[in-house]
């Protein structure tokens, strides 16, 4: 019987069949396709590898499962032991795609904000043809702390570093130094960088470590001309405290891809909260053609590594989160 990869991505098209299926059967697998969670539940007992984005009722019905690729750079949701009925199944998610599309919507609405483009909007929309009194302001110059220093922090950096910020520094668990950063201060540090911080971004997972991160009270530290745009997980952020930041004016503006809960109810409070700029968890997804190439070429380059007996990348320490 053939060893079996079970694949369930919204986003497949012929050619990435194509290229998912030779390398399948260059290492003796068969590749069954399902075009939902719903369709593969109760069908996955053969599959020794799941590649995609299942629900967490498919890979727990997964008997088999030696290795999990998820195609998502968040996994919080797959990091619990319970889900597996191999506690040793291996678990991959695909952040190395994801950097490039997440940088350039940091960068789009960092510019937005920065030079005002939303109450522009309303101006004109109003039927109005006026200049903002305060002018605008520019990443030039601007001290941007980088909360999260991965892939999407790291691309990032190197787009901000074309506007010429002032300072550029990123905050880690770790504080291990990365070079596309003026410095990396280890995330106990955050409370001493932010009253000097013009735009703070947040990129990161939802641990334990992180939920609540971006708390009132570290909102407070931040200066009233700061901006934030968090594209990481919403739980990172004390949302009614940024509602109060935003609208006593105790903050510029900031900038909301993720949110609790998602999607956010019409009468949420953020949705009307002053210089507030949101986006329904459209940063990364899939809808950049480039980002779907590099996740299929992240699967086959890991298949390879699997096969050999390699360490693979983009490997989830599940009691971490990342």
């Amino acid at each position: 019987m053939a060893k079996k990869i079970g694949v369930i991505i919204d986003f497949l098209t012929d050619e990435y069949a194509k290229k998912i299926n030779a390398a399948a059967a260059s290492h003796g697998y068969e590749t069954v396709y399902f075009d939902s969670s719903r369709a593969a539940v109760g069908n996955v007992d053969e599959c020794e590898i799941i590649y995609g984005h299942p629900s967490q009722k498919v890979i727990a019905s997964a008997k088999n499962l030696k290795w999990f690729a998820c195609c998502w750079a968040g996994v919080d949701h797959f990091c619990k032991d319970e889900i597996y009925c191999n506690p040793e199944c291996l678990l991959t998610n695909a952040s190395g795609a994801y950097g490039t599309t997440i940088a350039e919507h940091i960068t789009m609405t960092a510019l937005m904000l920065l030079r005002r483009q939303m109450e522009y909007t309303e101006i004109i929309r109003a039927g109005g043809w006026s200049v903002l009194d305060g002018g605008i302001r520019s990443l030039h110059g601007a001290r941007i702390t980088m909360l999260g220093t991965g892939d999407i922090g790291t691309e990032f950096a190197r787009r901000a570093r074309a506007f010429h910020p002032k300072a550029l520094i990123g905050v880690s668990r770790s504080g291990r130094a990365n070079p596309d950063f003026d410095v990396v201060r280890p995330v106990d540090q955050l409370d001493t960088l932010l009253p000097e911080t013009d735009l703070l971004v947040m990129a990161l997972p939802s641990t334990p470590d992180t939920v609540g991160i971006l708390s009132r009270e570290r909102l407070a530290l931040l200066p009233d001309t700061a901006y934030v745009i968090n594209v990481g997980r919403g739980t990172a952020v004390d949302q009614e405290a940024l509602c109060d930041a935003l609208n006593a004016g105790h903050l510029a503006g900031a900038s909301l891809d993720v949110v609790v809960p998602e999607p956010l109810p019409a009468d949420h409070p953020l949705r009307s909260a002053k210089n507030l700029l949101l986006t329904p968890h459209v940063a990364g997804n899939m809808t950049l053609g480039y980002t779907c190439e590099l996740n299929v070429q992240i699967f086959c380059d890991n298949l390879d590594r699997y096969v050999s007996g390699q360490k693979l990348t983009h490997l989830v320490d599940r009691k971490k989160g990342y």
